[in-house]
């Protein structure tokens, strides 16, 4: 598995295994220390920096008192001004309502617009804690399994039209760019998804988090842009947090299409959903405006990595099933063809020292397979890649 390193680049290559070690937030504390961590979806870089200067200004003036938001959080006209250079979407930002994670802003959504026992349509394989939400509210998942084709991953729109016709659906959980396969699903699909949204009268909830992590010349198209109709059955929920490495911030908006849902949304006592911090809009507001140059040198580096990834698996692992990434910093591998005998996740926990996630949290039929992060330098990413061939390559360790 030799390689010529690449040019490294600065901030993202520069790692240090010591540093990494020393983090106290989940993905390197949790597993140990002789383990090497691609599990959960947090990166291995640095906060950008012009977010930790917006944050260090905003702690240095030494106002941490009460915000003057009467009208909301700037995050509502921040998320406008982003939609519409980035994707010439003209959302209203009177229409954002800020949360502190995605999941609850799935959750108050279901909440508002589903009960119990209702059936909500969601692709799988999926985020688990999107799926563990829908049990743990009592909503009837109906699986909308996506394909394997000779092209990659597909969504199976006749099945979703047959499934959400048969079984009632109330709403749509679309996760574009998707999670764990990493499909961006074009507009022809979207167009296709938005007609049977009209026809069954679905509420769309549209996951768009992964939206700026889609590589050239696949293009992300916010759901709610497709049409007047698909505007006005929409809910999209976003956040910086994901394309900026920002999860403990603690930040997310959701942006109500439906006139009727953001009527109930805001008849709810004010605080009873929680508010976010200053500090979270700090950061997610400096990403937006300022982050762009650091995010063009994360998609260089998450370019080269995902591609490195499929070589690897390709010339090594050649049966281990596994498509190149459209979006996100995923990967999705199909160990069944292997023939384990045990979950794939704890074969290369044992024998390879790396700690992937994947299996059954992801869904029906997600039972071997592997969800790898790589998110990480060349020389951690290289590291993971001899930890999984070491693995599963046949033959080549027996035992220990």
């Amino acid at each position: 598995m030799s390689v010529t390193p690449p040019e490294p680049v600065p901030g993202f290559d520069d790692l240090s295994l010591d540093w990494l070690r020393a983090r106290r937030s989940v993905k390197w504390h949790r597993p140990g220390p002789r383990v090497l961590p691609a599990w959960v979806a947090d990166m291995d870089f640095p906060t950008p920096p012009v977010v930790v200067a917006a944050l260090r200004e905003a702690v240095d003036r030494r106002d941490l008192g009460y915000p003057d938001w009467p009208e909301g959080s700037p995050l509502r006209r921040a998320f406008a001004r982003r939609m519409m250079d980035r994707y010439a979407w003209a959302a209203p930002a009177d229409r954002v309502r800020e949360q502190t994670d995605l999941i609850q802003c799935l959750q108050l959504v279901l909440h508002l617009a589903t009960g119990a026992g209702d059936a909500v349509a969601i692709q799988t394989p999926n985020y688990p804690p999107f799926l563990a939400t829908l049990a743990t509210m009592n909503r009837r998942a109906v699986p909308i399994p996506m394909r394997d084709t000779a092209d990659g991953w597909c969504m199976d729109l006749a099945a979703l039209d047959t499934a959400v016709a048969e079984s009632g659906c109330k709403a749509l959980v679309l996760v574009n760019p998707h999670n764990p396969t990493g499909r961006v699903l074009t507009r022809a699909e979207l167009e296709e998804i938005a007609t049977i949204a009209r026809r069954h009268d679905l509420l769309v909830i549209s996951d768009e988090i992964h939206a700026e992590l889609a590589y050239e010349p696949h293009r992300h198209i916010p759901f709610a842009s497709l049409s007047p109709d698909a505007a006005g059955r929409t809910v999209t929920l976003t956040s910086a947090t994901k394309a900026f490495n920002l999860a403990a911030i603690r930040c997310a908006v959701t942006h109500y299409g439906p006139d009727r849902l953001l009527a109930l949304r805001d008849a709810q006592p004010p605080d009873l959903y929680g508010a976010v911090s200053p500090l979270s809009v700090v950061a997610t507001e400096a990403a937006w405006r300022e982050g762009d140059a650091w995010q063009r040198d994360l998609l260089t580096v998450l370019d080269r990595n995902r591609r490195r990834v499929h070589q690897v698996v390709g010339t090594e692992l050649p049966q281990l099933r596994h498509h190149l990434p459209e979006a996100t910093y995923l990967a999705w591998f199909d160990a069944r063809p292997l023939g384990l005998g045990e979950p794939p996740v704890e074969r290369v926990l044992r024998e390879g020292d790396v700690l992937l996630d994947g299996g059954s949290p992801f869904g029906p039929d997600a039972d071997g397979f592997l969800r790898l992060n790589f998110a990480t330098s060349h020389a951690v990413l290289e590291d993971i890649l001899a930890g999984l061939v070491r693995a599963l390559r046949p033959g080549l360790n027996p035992g220990r």
